[in-house]
């Protein structure tokens, strides 16, 4: 089992770049980061290569969301951020080389109808795997629960094949983070047979709370079993919010990779 670190949540007592090797250091076979752009690519390059780890996954830009706003990759009126976003991600890749390019779907802005939300979705999702695919990229997609985020776009397994079929391209798959689906009151290993063949990235929290694994009531045994079940055998991506030190939420990390 490949398990990969998030830095953006963990190892936050250092900064982004000596993150990378306490990852290492700690025993996760990969990392990944939501928007390492503020850090020059060359340097991040150099730090995975000093650590010996590989990045598994970066977020494409968007915009306001992370601040609470709407995000790009659905809003019609932000077409000209959206480019700039697409090749800021298509610059920085081609330096790290991520396995992975995760697009945020947003959230919906009032007034705007749903449908028309998703068509631009649709179109902006079809344009960055076509973009991609000549990297040897996968894109992913992601759903994310609505109590913690309101107006997300994408909330259900259902969300997630509706928009796959939508854009129709074989390098874009499903992001499913068994955190978000245990918030939405679905049963996360349920949520995988449901995605089975069309999932490229796992990450996973405890719920609620979203920290370590043993720090909610998350039946991980179970999830696991399901992957397993499903023939899944990518990475899983450890995006929870410790509940103490990085150091001290890693009792699971061991015992996970021994299978």
């Amino acid at each position: 089992m490949k398990i990969c670190a998030n830095l953006s949540l963990l190892f936050t007592e250092l900064p982004l770049l000596e993150r990378v090797g306490a990852a290492a250091a700690a025993g996760f076979d990969g990392v990944e980061i939501q928007f390492p752009y503020e850090v020059p690519a060359g340097e991040m390059r150099d730090a995975l290569h000093a650590a010996g780890l590989p990045l598994v996954l970066i977020n494409l830009p968007a915009g306001d969301f992370m601040q609470g706003g709407a995000g790009l990759a659905a809003v019609p009126e932000r077409e000209a951020e959206f480019t700039a976003a697409l090749e800021q991600a298509l610059e920085y890749a081609r330096v790290v080389k991520p396995l992975f390019l995760n697009v945020l779907a947003g959230r919906l802005v009032p007034g705007l109808e749903r449908e028309q939300a998703l068509a631009t979705l649709t179109e902006r999702l079809r344009r960055v795997a076509e973009v991609f695919a000549g990297e040897g990229v996968i894109v992913l997609t992601e759903a994310i629960n609505d109590l913690d985020m309101p107006g997300f776009l994408l909330n259900t397994p259902e969300h997630l094949l509706d928009m796959l079929a939508r854009v129709a391209r074989p390098n874009l798959a499903a992001q499913l983070d068994l955190y978000h689906m245990a918030r939405m009151g679905l049963d996360p290993a349920g949520c995988m047979r449901q995605l089975a063949g069309h999932i490229g990235h796992v990450q996973f929290a405890d719920a609620p709370g979203r920290g370590e694994p043993g720090s909610g009531t998350l039946d991980f045994p179970a999830a696991l079993r399901a992957l397993e079940e499903i023939g899944y055998s990518g990475w899983l991506g450890a995006e929870y919010r410790p509940t103490g030190s990085t150091a001290e939420s890693l009792g699971w990390l061991s015992k996970w990779q021994a299978g």
